[in-house]
């Protein structure tokens, strides 16, 4: 606690007196108009006088010095906020958070993408295999019209059809068949099939129908065509 500063002082103790004197001196002039004062009387007032101005002065240089030591011990008492230093706990426990961050990303994403990318395109390549698979190929065919001729009019066209249709290959299909005139009274057996074109050979399907020489003088292509 801070001492008085005014406690050494003695016009503090003397204010009594002053106040005394100053009392009689008023009453002295309100009694006797011009009365005449005592010299000590006097003395003392002034001199009271005299230190009061001191002590005013006194007290309003000592203000001035409260304010300034209250002022630098507040300012003492409450320092600019200094930024904290990291201490090595969270330093090391940041250090350390950082070292697996680092080790979690490291060349991890690039991985997990081209996993991701190869399992997918692999579930893609499996699914058009197996769509490949199961989709229907499309088969050449063609239609074929064949001529077939007689030996002669004597020649019987019905046993003749009957035998060319007794040719069985895979991928081959008769049709219908006709007699056509010739000449002479002669005709011809006009017979229409399907063919593969992978599976049977219209070369080779003639060749069979000539194996019938009983019936058949020869084979003609009259027609072929695409479907």
């Amino acid at each position: 606690m801070t001492a008085n500063p005014l406690q050494y002082e003695t016009i503090w103790f003397d204010k009594i007196k002053f106040a005394e004197a100053e009392r009689k001196y008023y009453e002295q002039i309100a009694q006797g108009g011009d009365a005449m004062v005592s010299a000590e009387v006097l003395q003392q007032i002034s001199s009271l006088q005299s230190k009061v101005e001191s002590l005013t002065k006194l007290v309003a240089t000592l203000e001035v010095t409260v304010r300034n030591l209250e002022a630098k011990s507040g300012s003492a008492a409450s320092p600019a906020a200094k930024p904290q230093a990291r201490t090595p706990s969270k330093v090391s426990k940041s250090a350390a958070a950082a070292a697996d961050d680092d080790d979690i990303d490291l060349f991890g994403s690039d991985e997990e993408e081209d996993a991701e990318a190869a399992k997918i395109r692999e579930d893609r390549l499996k699914a058009y295999a197996e769509k490949k698979s199961t989709k229907k190929a499309v088969i050449a065919k063609s239609n074929v019209i064949l001529d077939i001729k007689p030996w002669d009019d004597e020649t019987d066209m019905g046993a003749m059809e009957k035998q060319v249709r007794t040719i069985v290959m895979e991928g081959l299909l008769w049709g219908a068949g006709r007699l056509v005139p010739l000449a002479y009274g002669i005709k011809k057996l006009q017979i229409s099939c399907v063919v593969e074109d992978d599976k049977v050979s219209v070369e080779e399907l003639t060749e069979k129908i000539e194996e019938f020489e009983d019936f058949v003088q020869s084979v003609d292509i009259a027609a072929f065509n695409k479907i």
